[in-house]
């Protein structure tokens, strides 16, 4: 019962997740529609639209799905969510740059470009955010460190600001 348990809590986690990731994603796409509009290149644009979703997705994530953002472990948190990020937004972004080159009516659309790369990077940019910047992982290297207070963090950690039942 109690994996049954874990496991609703992840496909929980996971749903929340995709959530933040739509919010994410109309950012990147009205950030990039604003660049085109501007005269930019869609992989210019692509980059300055990428760059502002990610900043978003990871306030929301921190705060609200693992709800373990905190000032004092801000700056290694963000670097943590970057570097597990990246690869997964590099990998939407040269899908979306191979797709567009293409120059075919469907596939070099950039909102559909946009669409594909996103939806790779989601499975890729989850699992690296639960488990290396958020997730258990975190949890059980916190919980050898000698700093415990920051063990209770993850979906099932209280709301940010909130204390925990004594």
């Amino acid at each position: 019962m109690d994996s049954r348990r874990e496991m609703f809590r992840e496909f929980r986690t996971a749903i929340k997740f995709a959530g933040v990731g739509l919010v994410g994603f109309a950012i990147d796409a009205v950030l990039l529609r604003a660049g085109m509009a501007l005269g930019l290149s869609p992989a210019f644009a692509r980059v300055i639209s990428l760059v502002f979703a990610i900043q978003t997705t990871f306030a929301i994530n921190g705060l609200f799905v693992f709800r373990c953002l905190t000032i004092a472990r801000l700056p290694r948190q963000w670097a943590g969510y970057i570097l597990a990020n990246g690869f997964g937004n590099l990998c939407n972004y040269w899908i979306f740059v191979t797709l567009v080159s293409l120059h075919k009516s469907l596939w070099s659309n950039v909102y559909f470009a946009m669409t594909v790369g996103a939806m790779v990077a989601y499975s890729i940019n989850f699992a690296g955010t639960r488990l290396l910047v958020f997730g258990k992982a975190r949890k059980v290297a916190t919980a050898l460190s000698p700093f415990r207070r920051a063990a209770a963090c993850g979906p099932e950690a209280p709301a940010a600001g909130t204390q925990p039942p004594p």
